[in-house]
């Protein structure tokens, strides 16, 4: 038994009530097939021997009997093993969405949202089949072909031998085509990943194909990797279609030998023809679940495929994780310094060597051109990434000695990409503090200038907005954001140019909940448009990595550096020239 079917099985055992009831049925099936094979021969010796008319008239009563109880067992054991695999199931997939939100960013740098996307649906639906019929048939297909196996050599056991012989001939080439079906399912997987990444990107960017009439580039793209996805799928195809030929051709060999030799005693009179059609009958019926087994391996190897793809993101382990030494922090006050940090992605350097004090409420910008590491340096400070080398202190404590969870009670954030689910208002903005009252909720979009548009839609708070907040406006959907952020309430704010993408009157609206967000609180922006920091208590001019200049808005006019020239050029006569936002 392999690993990946071990840990797949482990997951079936809390289940063990329904396993054993389900056992327990497909052990009467599993028999009956048995008693029908063992009785064919005295009951057609009664009758048609034995002229016994009484039995003959029992017969149907007794057939449609045991058709009955056999019903009734059979449904047992199918909708109990069937919820088994459907509560195991459900297991694995809390399991794998449980792991993968709670991977820091790099895992989703390495693993494109499509290809998890797929994932969690087709690789976990492929896993689903295979464990459902799989076990489904396991029990009854297993019992049912050791009582059939019992019947034959009772009857005959040179016959049996014969029978017997041509089963493990099969074994080898269902392994062999096995292993092929297993390969050719993960690689069919690994390409409808793909086919996840493209919809997710074409469907999420469908504005820009619109903006740039790419539809016939993306269809092309699509249609590549579904015609890779095909090639992929006949590879299974072939191999899964060869395995039931290839049984049935080595079994016939079997069968063909026992009509042979059976036949020959039955004409030589050492066997009657009751004893061997018996024989016969059960001898086809032990094919068949042998058939269904060698069907159910290489659903097995199918279904391994995905499960192996499942189990590689279970087992990966998140890098930014508590330490042993790890203890909560209560409210901070929000002094930050940087203590000779550096950073790279891989083996890129994107900051290097930067000191940075900041006491409680201060507002800090940070300004550049792009690429400079402003967006980096933020991520540091939220411990979204560990540092390289250096130190981040947040009230004298190393972020890496402060637990993940009340650290993350430390920032709120306002992006510029607005985020928000498809949900109503209100719960938007409760991501902000879960389960707080609906008093709070419109206390905190009242100071964020949200309730008045808020109270005029049709549902009010309990609006739906739509896939990322598609029924508001941007102006709408960034003050939804700020009453979020508000109802955080953290000691230390995050804008990332919460304003760039707003006109001149949604941006005066905003701009007065970002005030009311900012009071009494430790602000970092992140400013591209420099006329939003110029009353900042610190800028810092990051560049290629370094910080190059640092002080107050006036300081750094008269230093007459890089941040003059980048003042200069978005205040010059010639108009606004607005700094490229950092990707």
């Amino acid at each position: 038994m392999t690993p990946t079917l071990k840990r797949t099985i482990a997951y079936f055992l809390p289940y063990w009530p329904l396993i054993l009831l389900s056992a327990l049925c497909s052990l009467v099936v599993g028999a009956m097939d048995g008693a029908f094979a063992y009785l064919v021969e005295p009951v057609l010796k009664k009758i048609f021997a034995g002229k016994d008319t009484s039995i003959f008239m029992l017969v149907p009563i007794g057939v449609i009997a045991l058709f009955a109880i056999r019903g009734i067992c059979r449904y047992f054991y199918d909708a109990s093993i069937k919820l088994a695999g459907q509560k195991a199931i459900q297991d694995i997939r809390n399991d794998l969405y449980h792991s993968t939100i709670r991977q820091d960013m790099s895992f989703f740098h390495r693993n494109a949202t499509g290809d998890l996307m797929s994932c969690m649906t087709n690789d976990i639906t492929t896993m689903q089949e295979g464990m459902s019929q799989v076990v489904t048939g396991l029990f009854r297909d297993l019992i049912s072909f050791i009582a059939l196996l019992g019947v034959i050599f009772y009857r005959d056991w040179q016959l049996a031998v014969i029978t017997f012989i041509v089963i493990p001939l099969t074994a080898y080439p269902a392994q062999l085509i096995g292993k092929k079906i297993k390969n050719a399912a993960r690689r069919s997987l690994d390409v409808m990943g793909g086919i996840g990444v493209i919809l997710q990107e074409s469907y999420s960017g469908i504005k820009v194909i619109k903006a740039f009439g790419l539809e016939n580039e993306a269809i092309k793209r699509f249609h590549q990797q579904n015609g890779e996805y095909l090639h992929q799928l006949k590879r299974y195809i072939k191999y899964s279609s060869l395995a039931t030929p290839i049984s049935e051709m080595i079994t016939s060999l079997g069968i063909a030998a026992v009509v042979y030799v059976g036949g020959s005693q039955v004409l030589s009179g050492r066997m009657s023809a009751s004893e061997f059609f018996s024989f016969v009958t059960a001898m086809i019926m032990l094919y068949t679940p042998v058939k269904k087994l060698q069907s159910s391996y290489n659903i097995v190897q199918r279904s391994a495929g995905a499960a192996e793809r499942i189990f590689t993101l279970l087992d990966e382990q998140p890098t930014i994780a508590d330490s042993n030494s790890a203890t909560p922090m209560n409210r901070s006050h929000g002094s930050v310094e940087f203590r000779d940090v550096s950073f790279g992605y891989g083996g890129e350097p994107v900051l290097q060597n930067i000191f940075i004090s900041v006491t409680s409420n201060q507002m800090v910008a940070l300004v550049g051109p792009s690429g400079g590491g402003k967006t980096t340096l933020i991520a540091l400070l939220m411990r979204l990434y560990d540092v390289n080398q250096g130190q981040i202190m947040l009230d004298g404590r190393d972020l890496r000695d402060i637990t993940l969870e009340s650290l993350n009670q430390q920032f709120a954030l306002v992006d510029q990409e607005t985020t928000l689910f498809n949900d109503t208002i209100a719960n938007n903005i409760r991501y902000g503090k879960p389960g707080a009252s609906q008093e709070e909720v419109e206390a905190a979009a009242a100071a964020a200038y949200a309730h008045d548009f808020i109270i005029q839609l049709p549902e009010s708070y309990e609006t739906n907005i739509g896939d990322r907040g598609i029924r508001l406006s941007g102006g709408q959907r960034q003050r939804i954001c700020i009453a979020r952020a508000l109802l955080k309430n953290a000691p230390i704010l995050i804008l990332d140019e919460a304003t760039s993408a707003l006109d001149t009157e949604s941006e005066q609206m905003v701009q007065k909940a970002l005030d009311n967000l900012m009071a009494n609180r430790t602000t970092f922006v992140i400013a591209h448009r420099l006329s939003t920091v110029l009353h900042a208590d610190k800028i810092l001019v990051l560049e290629n990595g370094g910080i190059v200049e640092s002080g107050s808005h006036d300081d750094l006019i008269k230093n007459r550096g890089l941040y003059k020239r980048l003042h200069s050029l978005q205040f010059s006569d010639r108009g606004s020239v607005e700094i490229a936002n950092e990707p």
